[in-house]
């Protein structure tokens, strides 16, 4: 029998939802609804975290028992828990939208272990009151996707939500992946998702939305108590040390994803931790040509919004409309102005500290980095592959050899102009000068470089071949390219072939470069 240190809070400290059906609505006054689980007619577990399932107190022959596989498909509810969804409102694409809420994710409890409070959610696993017109389940593409990417991010050094389980739920679900009018069915999925807290700026905007100071009130005392330890003040004074604190997890998680090229997709509020976590992986991806301009995501591509390089600015927008929701609290405007004045001032300043260091420069160039950002543009160039061979070089060389080194990250390398090349030569010979005024040692620096540069990251094709693998039963490449993620800055020689541009074949298919909210 799987034995778990049960530790709820959320739904013992904070109101809960009075209406106890599991009906479409809008819930007033409550942090949450009760619901449970539907229970899927065939489930079958295709991958577990191990790191994960340590995490929480489980061993390998815990993960392979019929308790683990019954309570992480939503098959039994553990005794003496009390599943519930959040309720949670949020902006979508710059437009406020209202009550969004948990609509296919159902928190199952919280475990305590080794002094490390995590909360374990289902998604997939069924509708709530917060799923409006949709059904409350997942596919099985974007349950690969999510399970992948939360464990990938992790060892990228990135902060994230983590994943424990993927499962089959036997189920078939109607999705229209492109939003085309096209709709299939696909094979049903369950992914158990894990994190501190699954709170969001969300979670504090609906209260302040509906004049709720009450409720927003104690939703700020909790969050604080249970994850915000080291704030030590009172009055108006903690709220204010709150928001600062998130601001400045919100500005390192948001640096992260510039140092590693992720792009997230759907920076909607409803989909921001309040702890400075990645969240909610949906229509994300990498940089592979390096383009500030690109997002993953279809419904974004005229607007472009939530592109790479608009994602410290879209995060700043964020931090404003929670400052917004935390101002009843307060009734100040200023101590607020001043932290989202300083995120403006310092991430400009940090952004180029960062790459200076990707760049193994010991002071920060931001001249040298602009000029990059320019040739990086200039032809499509992969951004992983780029920095990673960017480390090997070594001083004494010259330009040419370099610019030569660097090959294997251009897409079409015949085919570039004299005019490029000329732009990536001059830049080269003033990294190299830049280098040997320096003075590092090679090795010393190539450390350092891989340190913060990631040989290997999930790519959209990987994830793909792993979709279209899975969709016919074979679940082998799932966990090959999981235990490759386990150790990103590594060299990995036995795999060599993930160190690569994304091939040709990716390059407009649907999954690789055209992705979308639906799962």
């Amino acid at each position: 029998m799987i034995q778990f240190n049960v530790s709820d809070t959320f739904n013992r400290f904070l109101p809960a939802d009075e209406n106890p059906s599991n009906s479409r609505r809008q819930v007033m006054e409550a942090c949450y609804s009760f619901v449970k689980p539907l229970k899927p007619s065939k489930p079958e577990l295709i991958h577990v975290s191990d790191e994960m399932a340590t995490a929480i107190g489980l061993n390998l022959k815990d993960t392979k028992s019929e308790a683990f596989l019954d309570i992480f498909s939503g098959t039994k509810v553990l005794d003496n828990t009390n599943p519930y969804a959040m309720c949670y409102g949020g902006h979508q694409f710059g437009q406020w939208a209202g009550q969004l809420g948990d609509g296919r994710a159902i928190n199952l409890f919280e475990v305590l272990h080794n002094k490390q409070r995590w909360a374990l959610q289902l998604k997939g696993a069924g509708p709530t009151p917060y799923s409006r017109s949709a059904d409350g389940f997942a596919v099985l593409r974007s349950s690969i996707r999510e399970h992948l990417c939360s464990e990938a991010m992790h060892h990228l050094n990135v902060p994230s939500t983590r994943s424990l389980s993927l499962m089959l739920s036997g189920d078939q679900v109607l999705r229209d992946m492109l939003y085309n009018g096209n709709a299939a069915y696909e094979k049903g999925a369950i992914v158990c998702r894990v994190a501190p807290t699954f709170i969001r700026f969300g979670n504090f905007q609906i209260f302040a939305s509906r004049q709720d100071v009450i409720r927003l009130k104690q939703l700020a005392d909790y969050t604080i108590q249970h994850f915000f330890p080291a704030i030590n003040v009172e009055g108006k004074a903690r709220y204010i040390a709150f928001f600062e604190a998130v601001l400045e997890l919100t500005f390192k998680m948001v640096l992260n994803w510039q140092r590693v090229g992720f792009v997230h997709g759907v920076m909607n509020t409803d989909n921001m931790s309040i702890l400075g976590l990645t969240i909610d992986y949906g229509p994300y991806g990498w940089l592979e040509g390096y383009d500030k301009n690109w997002t993953p995501n279809t419904t974004d591509r005229q607007q472009r919004r939530y592109r790479f390089g608009n994602q410290p600015g879209i995060a700043l927008w964020n931090l404003y409309q929670l400052a917004n929701a935390l101002y009843p609290l307060v009734e100040d405007a200023k101590p607020f102005e001043n932290a989202l004045e300083k995120y403006q001032d310092e991430f400009l300043k940090a952004y180029m500290k960062m790459m200076s260091d990707k760049l193994g420069l010991k002071n920060a160039n931001e001249k040298l980095i602009l000029e990059l950002e320019n040739v990086l543009m200039s032809t499509e160039t992969d951004m992983t592959i780029f920095f990673r061979l960017l480390s090997k070089l070594k001083m004494n060389s010259n330009k040419e050899e370099a610019f030569e080194m660097l090959e294997p990250a251009f897409y079409d390398f015949k085919q570039m102009t004299v005019q490029v090349k000329v732009g990536w030569k001059d830049w080269l010979d003033k990294y190299l000068l830049r280098l040997n005024e320096d003075n590092w040692l090679d090795e010393d620096r190539s450390r350092a470089m891989c340190a913060l540069n990631p040989k290997y990251v999930l790519r959209n094709y990987m994830a793909q071949m792993a979709i279209d693998e899975a969709n016919e039963g074979r679940y082998a490449l799932i966990d090959e390219i999981y235990q490759l993620l386990k150790y990103p800055y590594d060299e990995q020689p036995e795999n060599e072939k993930w160190f690569a541009r994304r091939p040709e074949w990716a390059r407009h298919k649907v999954g690789c470069s055209m992705l979308s909210c639906s799962s």
